[in-house]
């Protein structure tokens, strides 16, 4: 009985033995089923969302503008009204000095241009987040600008100059006597760097057009504009006659404003340096009578 017992026991111990070692290799003999296909490749295959990807992070990666621009087929221009550089004419086209040399830049490139009306204070921001993709709209070239934007060269020449009343004219005639007006300045601009620094008081607008109309109006003393902009709008002969201009502040020059590294801001110095050469920039520019405010390139 006991010999039999011994016998059963080692039948016992044997198949567990057994079976423990099969499943040591069934374990062994699965292991390669979990790694084929390199990591369930199939799972990880892009979806057409994923696929797209790479080509969104890369029209957003700003390696170049130039190529984003003609990839969409459009130039975006920030602009405000502002006669003689932007502003519509009687059909609701926008027309102007800039305007007609941005569509003619456009073209250049193979794409239409489209012009968007900007808050001028929030233009660096417009520009950064791709509402726009350049700012062209007799831009002073300042400090701040230049380090916020991808400039072009300059190519007009402007100063900011102070706008009063016509029969009030004789009353203002150098910086001293400015200090008791009120002004309106377009908020942002060249115009209200010039107050904010002679410490004047002033009330910043959305335009420079709606500068003319507080002085027009009665409700500021003065405005400070640009002077390419008052040679069109002020004085005999336009809306406000009864308005003129005095004192000069500055000089000053335009520039057009890309995002900072765009590639198309040389893409623009070179239409800039043929457009000059074969005279169709003087010929724009004698069109709104800026010519004189040119910039050789």
């Amino acid at each position: 009985m006991k010999k039999w017992i011994a016998v059963m026991l080692a039948g016992v111990m044997t198949a567990a033995m057994v079976a423990g070692c099969g499943g040591k290799d069934a374990a062994q003999t699965e292991a390669p089923a979990e790694t084929e296909a390199p990591a369930e490749t199939d799972a990880d295959a892009e979806t057409p969302e994923d696929a797209e990807a790479p080509a969104a992070d890369a029209e957003a990666s700003g390696d170049s503008d130039l190529a984003y621009v003609q990839g969409k087929g459009t130039l975006v221009v920030g602009i405000t009204d502002f006669e003689p550089m932007d502003y519509k004419d009687e059909s609701g086209e926008w027309i102007g000095f800039d305007a007609d040399m941005a569509k003619a830049f456009g073209e250049s490139l193979g794409v239409d241009v489209e012009f968007v009306e900007i808050d001028w204070d929030n233009k660096i921001m417009e520009l950064d987040g791709r509402t726009i993709d350049c700012v062209w709209n007799g831009m002073t070239l300042t400090d701040e600008v230049k380090s916020a934007m991808e400039c072009s060269n300059a190519y007009c020449n402007n100063a900011q100059i102070v706008i009063v009343p016509a029969d009030k004219k004789d009353q203002y005639q150098d910086v001293d006597s400015l200090s008791e007006l009120t002004f309106a300045v377009e908020a942002g601009s060249a115009g209200e760097a010039q107050v904010t620094e002679l410490n004047l008081e002033f009330t910043p607008v959305k335009a420079q057009s709606d500068a003319l109309m507080e002085v027009a109006a009665g409700t500021s003393d003065a405005a400070v504009i640009d002077s390419l902009m008052a040679a069109a709008m002020v004085g005999e002969g336009t809306g406000y006659a009864d308005l003129t201009y005095t004192v000069q502040l500055n000089s000053e020059e335009y520039g057009v404003g890309f995002r900072k590294g765009s590639d198309l801001a040389a893409a623009l110095n070179e239409f800039f340096a043929a457009s000059y050469a074969d005279g169709s920039m003087t010929a724009c520019a004698e069109t709104y009578k800026v010519q004189a405010a040119v910039i050789e390139q």
